[in-house]
């Protein structure tokens, strides 16, 4: 089930805050959320939720003897949590993939069962990792109650494709929490806005970036506009589409008392490659920078150390999206990046204007999509050829008429992927609020702004073809 399906937006999310608005403890309304939630992942892995339901028991069960033990103890209660978080992420995600290149190696085995990939299992793992970690660090308590942790982990506003959420964040609010009237207003704005962006606008990259350039079927033959529109497509697509999904999950918190931090911040006007990571799924970056990189030693061991320190980051973080060596090869890209960045880059802008400097990290972010798109190295060829004008010709009528007939939704995309509008709206806002009227229509506007954009995006949605969130397949 999609956040953005009718079955979810007209009957399986108003149901549930239908039964949560009518329950009357914390303690009915947190089983309204867990049995939502269950039924939710079940809904898309009957047989998976079992293997959810067994990671979180075992964290939960290392976790809570942890209180008041002794150190080594402690120790080897958070070896088995994170050996078994990890084994389980290994078998399910790489097995299939390290089965083969050992064939590649070996020759065999000569069978290789196929892969079973339960859908947000990085996420979630992700998430029970830093559970496990922040309860050994005496960060958080473990909870008295297996269904707080479940709850937790389970909850689908964020179960199937982040952000990460830290049990530290929400611990809190499992116990106690209360929605106000302005919660649920700027919840119910920023889920509206997230529908539209993924509907409206994310929806229609994508299916331009598979028409331009369709993975495994570029040719030799393709056209320097077609690759150039295409790979800005799959840019934007890329980000409106994980953003959007943020953007709903954090408005459903909001409207059910969870404040989730913000995964995204306008990636796409960074200046620098560091920056951009700061921007760009902050809470995968800040999780390898808060429980790989500082426990490596960060930067505190000399610049060797530090390089190495770096390098392994960057190598876990392109495996991290997908059992496949373009991945891989995408994070050595950032590690590569980062180097120049710390050393030359960085010394170059130096005094220059902004533009220059974000332009060039614009540029070097949408080449690193070629690698993170295509898992061939052919592929990857024949379209940095095509960028370059080497493969075939300029352009082609085809290709003419997919940009002149949506040129309109490609602008919209490419100023959604800036803070223009955001900051549009609130000049506008601050504008009109000096006389009483004008604020009255600004207020009516900001009211009937989203329902207007949950009913196109509806209208959108009938008869569309199945458009999954890019980030369910990690």
């Amino acid at each position: 089930m999609l956040f953005s399906s009718l079955i979810f937006v007209f009957v399986f999310f108003p149901l549930q805050m239908l039964c949560y608005a009518l329950a009357k403890s914390l303690r009915v309304k947190n089983f309204i959320l867990l049995g939502f939630s269950l039924v939710f992942y079940t809904w898309g892995e009957p047989l998976f939720v079992v293997l959810l339901l067994a990671m979180a028991l075992a964290d939960w069960l290392l976790t809570t003897p942890m209180k008041g033990a002794s150190q080594k103890k402690r120790k080897l209660l958070l070896f088995a949590a994170c050996a078994f978080n990890l084994i389980i992420l290994i078998v399910f995600k790489y097995g299939a993939f390290l089965l083969e290149n050992l064939r590649e190696l070996t020759g065999h085995p000569s069978h290789i069962p196929p892969a079973l990939l339960p859908i947000g299992i990085s996420f979630y793992t992700f998430q029970l990792l830093s559970y496990v970690v922040d309860v050994y660090r005496k960060e958080v308590d473990a909870p008295d109650k297996f269904s707080h942790l479940l709850l937790y982990v389970s909850l689908f506003h964020q179960c199937v494709a982040g952000p990460i959420v830290r049990y530290k964040d929400v611990s809190d609010s499992i116990l106690e929490r209360s929605v106000s009237t302005t919660d649920m207003h700027n919840g119910i704005r920023r889920f509206s806005y997230g529908l539209g962006k993924k509907v409206l606008l994310a929806n229609v990259c994508g299916s331009l970036a598979d028409t331009l350039l369709p993975v495994g079927e570029v040719s030799a033959n393709v056209t320097t506009l077609g690759c150039w529109l295409g790979m800005l497509c799959f840019t934007l697509y890329i980000y409106l589409d994980f953003s959007s999904y943020s953007d709903m999950a954090i408005g459903m918190g909001l409207m059910t008392g969870f404040h989730y931090k913000e995964n995204f911040n306008y990636p796409y006007q960074s200046q620098g490659i560091r920056d951009f990571w700061r921007r760009w799924h902050i809470s995968l970056g800040s999780f390898f920078r808060d429980y790989v990189y500082i426990p490596l030693g960060g930067s505190r061991k000399g610049e060797g150390r530090t390089l190495l320190n770096l390098l392994v980051v960057w190598g876990l973080t392109g495996f991290w999206h997908g059992a496949s060596w373009n991945f891989v090869l995408w994070g050595l890209y950032f590690f590569i990046l980062i180097l120049l960045e710390r050393f030359v880059i960085h010394n170059l802008f130096e005094g220059k204007p902004k533009i220059l400097y974000g332009l060039y990290t614009f540029i070097m972010v949408y080449f690193g999509w070629v690698l993170f798109r295509f898992h061939s190295l052919a592929e990857m060829g024949l379209v940095f050829k095509g960028l370059f004008g080497l493969a075939g010709a300029a352009s082609s009528f085809e290709v003419n008429n997919l940009l002149l007939s949506n040129i309109f939704i490609i602008l919209l995309a490419v100023l959604a992927s800036t803070a223009i509008i955001k900051k549009s709206g609130s000049g506008l806002s601050k504008a009109f609020a000096t006389g009483s009227i004008q604020a009255k229509t600004v207020s009516l506007v900001q009211t009937l702004l989203p329902p207007a954009i949950v009913v196109i995006a509806a209208l959108a949605l009938v008869g569309e073809s199945y458009q999954p969130f890019i980030y369910f397949q990690f």
